[in-house]
């Protein structure tokens, strides 16, 4: 693409380019156009401007629209199924692909790409260089170069950048679409992982989240088999001690990011974790965040990402005349992300890796409106807990979900990135949690008062100062009751937090409708934990609730 006045694009004009040092032909990509090489993010946004990718906004952020996928297109993942690896991935959790038909669609990826432009990133996922694993991205779009440079950990040295020899492979080309018929595809999109060939192929979706998300899976089927617990969760540490360590499971929308970025800790990372027996590391180099509805002064950290040069916007809306943008709006969709570097949040652990945990929290945003602010878990009610996985997904997040929340299951708060059995993580939870004595915590960060439509989300003043209780040990000098269905123990009081808070009931308007809506919620739990059971200890099981 080309409309400049010599017929050249900003980064040829700058004699940025090496053509000639490098090419993709090892990958099966031949006669491209050209190749850019690790573009820096000021050149990347000259190229995504130029190419009519997006626009840049006040103070400088890349707003890109992302089209018909707004989300995750979680239907249209598959993994290739083969000989080396069909026994040991979870085919209950993940769809198998044909590798002949794999091979087949990368072919006309690959000739689809003939004189046309790509943008190649270098990058490695994982700040522990014993388990760190080298990723080439192949992107058709600049920004999304920029994305990658954003989530994952550049290189430091001219021989890094030299030496690179990639372990694994994503090309990523929006336009290209499947033929369902012939390809074996659900749909003109797909995002499919090959563990053999090292290779994941994208397309027809220029939502960025789903080459994040391809690694992680990656990660997911990688680390386990060498004893590392591989965690969708986000992580922070006290400033003054390495070893302790907070972790916070949940998906999209609970407050991952939101609760980790808290100014008296310092943040390691906001989404995808390892714990190996060195402890605690950051897969990424950034954060990739919610942010319909940000809050100034709830969230003031995240806040400033979205008025800083280098942060990408996706489906954020703008005044086309002043730039400014609008994080209210969600008019193109509920699930508007900002992607940064960690460097922009001012309290972030530059080495994104600390010591071992002393405390779990798993988050919940349950729409029913009748669990809990916090519990304290036993072991067996936190792997109970963890393999239920249970939560609303909040729109946007998937394509296919309406406005409201709807309430589901995610095995290991991350179903759709799991490529062993849950059992497998579990079990590494459970030697982790017992060798370093962790403390655990179930936190709605849901709805009370009721349901979701009659009362209303919880307050996340009340939840940081029940989650700072927690953290410094505080919860520790109170007095709890045990829940008489789900069998954890609740606190009867906290700093900061009225007593009417920490009992869900007492804010219903018909004590004898929670009761009911309660114990539906926990036949539900029973319901679906028993598709687990059979691979599961016995007292695991039993740590479920009893209706």
């Amino acid at each position: 693409m080309s409309n400049s006045r010599n017929g050249k694009t900003p980064t040829e004009n700058a004699a940025l380019t090496r053509r000639a040092d490098y090419d993709l032909s090892n990958h099966g990509i031949t006669g491209l156009r050209t190749a850019y090489w690790n573009l820096p993010t000021e050149g990347l946004y000259e190229e995504a401007v130029f190419r009519g990718e997006g626009a840049i906004t006040a103070g400088g952020p890349f707003v890109a629209q992302t089209g018909q996928h707004t989300g995750r297109s979680a239907n249209d993942k598959f993994v290739v199924k083969h000989v080396d690896s069909e026994h040991i991935v979870w085919w209950g959790g993940n769809r198998p692909f044909d590798g002949a038909k794999f091979d087949a669609l990368y072919s006309r990826m690959t000739e689809y790409l003939k004189g046309r432009d790509v943008f190649v990133q270098d990058v490695y996922a994982g700040a522990d260089t014993t388990y760190r694993l080298n990723v080439r991205f192949v992107t058709e779009e600049a920004w999304h170069s920029i994305f990658i440079r954003n989530m994952f950990i550049l290189p430091e040295t001219v021989d890094e950048i030299k030496n690179f020899m990639p372990g694994f492979t994503i090309v990523d080309v929006p336009s290209f679409k499947a033929d369902p018929a012939s390809d074996g595809t659900r749909s003109e999109t797909f995002v499919l992982l090959n563990l053999e060939r090292k290779l994941a192929i994208i397309g027809n979706t220029r939502y960025a989240g789903e080459m994040k998300k391809s690694i992680f899976t990656l990660m997911n089927y990688l680390l386990p088999l060498r004893g590392v617990m591989s965690m969708h969760c986000s992580a922070n540490v006290d400033p003054k001690d390495p070893n302790d360590v907070a972790l916070f499971f949940g998906l999209s929308g609970t407050g991952k990011t939101t609760l980790s970025a808290d100014p008296t800790r310092r943040l390691i990372g906001d989404d995808e974790h390892g714990w190996s027996d060195n402890g605690v590391f950051n897969y990424e180099g950034g954060c990739y965040a919610k942010v319909i509805g940000l809050s100034q002064s709830a969230e003031p950290e995240i806040y400033a990402t979205t008025r800083m040069f280098g942060t990408i916007l996706e489906n954020v809306v703008f005044d086309a005349a002043t730039r400014a943008i609008d994080l209210n709006d969600s008019s193109l969709t509920e699930n508007t992300r900002s992607s940064y570097p960690l460097t922009f949040i001012e309290n972030a652990v530059p080495e994104k890796k600390a010591g071992h945990p002393k405390n779990i929290i798993f988050l919940t945003a349950d729409a029913t409106g009748v669990m809990p602010p916090i519990a304290r878990l036993s072991v067996d009610q936190a792997l109970y807990q963890f393999i239920s996985g249970y939560t609303a997904k909040l729109a946007g997040t998937e394509a296919g979900l309406g406005k409201e929340p709807v309430a589901t299951f995610s095995a290991c708060f991350g179903a759709p990135f799991l490529v062993h059995h849950p059992s497998k993580y579990a079990e590494l939870l459970r030697q982790k949690i017992e060798e370093h004595n962790v403390k655990c915590w179930l936190v709605n960060t849901g709805w009370v008062g009721g349901p979701y439509g009659v009362g209303k989300r919880i307050s996340i003043k009340y939840t940081r100062a029940l989650l700072n209780a927690a953290l410094t040990g505080k919860l520790d000098k109170v007095k709890y009751r045990r829940d008489p269905v789900f069998g954890y123990e609740v606190p009867t009081s906290c700093p900061e937090v009225p007593d009417e808070v920490l009992d869900p009931a007492s804010s219903w308007k018909d004590r004898s409708e929670h009761e009911a809506k309660y114990k539906q919620l926990a036949q539900k739990f029973i319901d679906n934990f028993a598709k687990y059971a059979d691979q599961t200890p016995k007292e695991v099981t039993e740590a479920g609730p009893k209706v």
